[in-house]
């Protein structure tokens, strides 16, 4: 009976010892991140590319309605849509008008996340401003937050790191002390990524985290500057290159690249604009929104970038999202090709905000405002995102390499959901049920 309890437990062992691919696993997005970044080499990006041809890319990646930062990053960790994890937009939609706060806290996320399920393992996670995780259960946990107008961060992420000694730790031993430019994006800039891999990459040598999670910000910035080429595009883009390499190399020196696998993906694509359109100043001059700060107001629309989102003040008022459809569809031609409508049962299928009656996605090189007064189409330029995810320019890329991944794998078309089964996959870590699902090809058999 004690020969056969062995023999069991030996082959437990060595199933679960199968069934984790690596004993690190480091995600990394950039922001703005696009398929041609790695397809195309005149962006220069030479630490994506080696990583690319050694290991697994795909061609492009879906994101999640709107195809913005916030909720974007939480399907990442999650593996489902925003109607389950509770990140509709970058910032929550406020019936009296917006006061500039953004999904900052880890409790507003409804759903299990890769964090949760390190933490329920007993392994360690870092991370480096990866939205929504102020207050999460993260080892080393410097977060993504500002106060709300300002620009400089650094005494409000002292307060809110984790521990809270770390503010302190990484800049005496990673970036040295931090002057107010040092963690924005300012005057053409790209030393906030230099800082962010900085910091992380000693987090890595230091504890050797089972999971670690980093956001390079500056492409994305850039973008909405420039478009989607430029010359600060490509810097920042050969900026986030640099900082992959601090990261291949801190993994070097701590001694554990050749059991890490590194996930380099994104949250959207980008799209250049050159019209605004600005819903909200239909809606003001009918009579639909008129002081939102005295609660006068049937219906608003929530704006998103190349979306916007119908929010009645009753969300049984079937008359006033007639209504608003009524003049949506009365307007000039060559506005209404400005955007096309989303309904309810369309939302519902992409997993969008459960509680708008339905949205707008912009037309490709149509941004939508946020506006009440002034001209309801005006000019435009720079870049942007939020755009319904169908159609290629807005699709982000995904690149992995290392312990536990295919060699030479290629994936024509994957989910941002799919990102946290592979990883949770490559921990051996259990993470429920998911919208997402682990690509043929992506894992090493």
């Amino acid at each position: 009976m004690k020969k056969v309890t062995l023999i069991t437990l030996l082959l437990l062992a060595g199933l679960m010892s199968f069934s984790q691919k690596a004993n690190h696993v480091v995600l990394i997005t950039i922001d703005g991140f696009r398929p041609d970044f790695y397809t195309d080499p005149s962006w220069g990006m030479v630490n994506l590319r080696m990583m690319k041809e050694k290991g697994v890319y795909a061609d492009g990646v879906n994101s999640v309605f709107p195809t913005v930062t916030y909720p974007n990053h939480t399907s990442l960790i999650t593996g489902v849509t925003p109607a389950k994890h509770g990140i509709y937009y970058n910032t929550p939609f406020e019936p009296k008008g917006s006061t500039g706060t953004w999904y900052f806290y880890y409790d507003s996320i409804k759903s299990p996340t890769l964090f949760d399920a390190v933490h329920k393992a007993g392994k360690t996670s870092a991370n480096v401003i990866w939205p929504v995780t102020v207050g999460a259960p993260i080892d080393y946990n410097i977060p993504d937050v500002w106060p709300i107008g300002k620009k400089d961060r650094r005494e409000i992420m002292a307060q809110l790191s984790t521990p809270v000694s770390l503010w302190k730790e990484v800049q005496d031993n990673a970036t040295g002390k931090l002057g107010l430019k040092d963690f924005t994006m300012e005057d053409e800039e790209m030393i906030l990524d230099e800082n962010v891999a900085r910091m992380a990459a000693y987090l890595i040598a230091t504890y050797k985290p089972a999971f670690t999670t980093l956001h390079l910000a500056c492409t994305d910035h850039y973008e909405h500057e420039q478009g989607r080429d430029g010359f600060l595009v490509r810097k920042a883009v050969a900026g986030a290159d640099r900082a992959l390499g601090t990261i291949i190399e801190a993994l070097k020196r701590a001694g554990i690249y050749d059991s890490t696998a590194i996930i380099i993906t994104g949250d959207h694509g980008f799209v250049d604009i050159s019209k605004t359109f600005s819903p909200n100043v239909l809606l003001a001059k009918n009579g639909l929104l008129n002081n939102v700060i005295a609660g006068d107001w049937k219906a608003q629309f929530h704006s998103s970038g190349g979306a916007a989102f119908l929010h009645l003040k009753d969300e049984k008022d079937i008359a006033t999202r007639n209504k608003v459809l009524s003049l949506l569809q009365s307007l000039p031609a060559d506005q209404q090709q400005l955007y096309k409508i989303i309904d309810h049962k369309k939302l519902e299928e992409a997993g969008a905000d459960p509680h708008a009656a339905f949205a707008l996605a912009a037309s490709p090189g149509v941004t939508i405002g946020g506006a009440v007064t002034g001209e309801l189409v005006k000019g435009a330029k720079g870049g942007t995102h939020g755009y319904f995810p169908d159609f290629k320019e807005i699709q982000t890329g995904f690149v992995a390499f290392g312990a536990g991944i295919a060699a030479g794998g290629h994936v024509k078309e994957m989910n941002v959901t799919d990102v946290a089964p592979v990883a949770a996959q490559l921990l051996g870590l259990s993470l429920g049920k998911t919208d997402g699902k682990i690509p043929v090809g992506v894992l090493a058999k």
